[in-house]
């Protein structure tokens, strides 16, 4: 079974064309900042990649460019986990898995309604991978079309089948992160927090990483935090202080602001998106992402 690397894995956002198609150079671009912030992998065809909103060819192929054009040291992990009918999430997953992701990442809402219990779950997971050759899946428990976080009982469920190796956990409480950590313990299931502002406590506790949107701000800051939380006590908490301060700007209107921050780092595209309308990030808007860039590069100075 494949083991997923302990560090940041950015939520890859996708650059558009002015004609709203998938801009490949700028994906290309992209990558090699990741490659430059000091990611440990990416997790491509994602929330962040606007999944819901590209369609079945999209998906499959933004999965392979990713795979073919990622240096070797960083690994890819994909979603893509959007279709209705069981049968096409499958066929999609096998696809995916096909095209060299080291784990297919499943998303928790899609295992069942939101009316429908755990047994639900579990009963349509054992089926689904059933059908799915992989080795190595994981797990996010994406905010959309509705939020699913997984119970420390089916997340063990899960972790005993021997096939899940990666959970992207959005529950932001320390105290539910504690009990899935609790349940996983001893398996080859590694959590990783999306949230911001519980990261070092969650990382003490035994999280592998990070796996979360600000990452396509200042990736090389979490980066840090994962290499050196228990080092240094003292700056671990000022580094803390601002990723959690930083990470409120995911709030304004993501991921305009994340291209338009890309845009300031030298990553060139388009502010084109397909879930939000770019007018949205209004010139005060504009300058807020601008004031936190310079913040950024003047606290960088004290770590990196």
């Amino acid at each position: 079974m494949n083991t997923i690397a302990n560090g940041v894995w950015p939520t890859m956002i996708t650059p558009y064309t002015e004609d709203n198609k998938i801009d490949y150079d700028a994906v290309l671009k992209i990558i090699e900042w990741y490659d430059q912030q000091g990611v440990t992998g990416i997790f491509a065809v994602c929330q962040s990649s606007e999944m819901f909103f590209l369609n079945k060819e999209e998906r499959l192929e933004l999965a392979r460019f990713v795979v073919e054009h990622t240096p070797k040291h960083i690994g890819v992990i994909a979603s893509g986990h959007v279709a209705e009918k069981v049968e096409d999430q499958i066929e999609e997953a096998k696809a995916i898995i096909d095209a060299g992701v080291e784990s297919y990442v499943f998303i928790s809402n899609q295992f069942a309604k939101p009316e429908e219990d755990d047994d639900v779950v579990r009963k349509n997971i054992e089926y689904i991978i059933d059908k799915i050759p992989g080795e190595s899946f994981g797990i996010y428990e994406c905010p959309y079309p509705y939020k699913r976080l997984l119970t420390p009982e089916n997340l063990k469920w899960c972790a005993d089948t021997g096939r899940f190796s990666f959970l992207k956990d959005t529950c932001c409480n320390v105290d539910q992160l504690k009990a899935k950590l609790e349940a996983v313990k001893g398996t080859n299931l590694k959590i990783f927090n999306a949230n911001s502002a519980t990261l070092l406590e969650s990382l003490r506790m035994g999280c592998a990483g990070f796996s979360g949107v600000m990452a396509n701000f200042h990736s090389e800051m979490y980066a840090w935090l994962c290499k050196n939380f228990d080092k240094d006590q003292e700056k671990a908490e000022l580094m803390q202080a601002f990723i959690g301060a930083a990470s409120v700007i995911e709030c304004q209107c993501y991921p305009v602001n994340a291209k338009y921050h890309m845009n300031l780092e030298g990553v060139t595209m388009t502010l084109n998106c397909r879930n939000k309308d770019k007018e949205e990030l209004t010139a005060s808007r504009k300058l807020e992402v601008e004031q936190l860039q310079k913040l950024y590069h003047h606290i960088r100075k004290e770590f990196i």
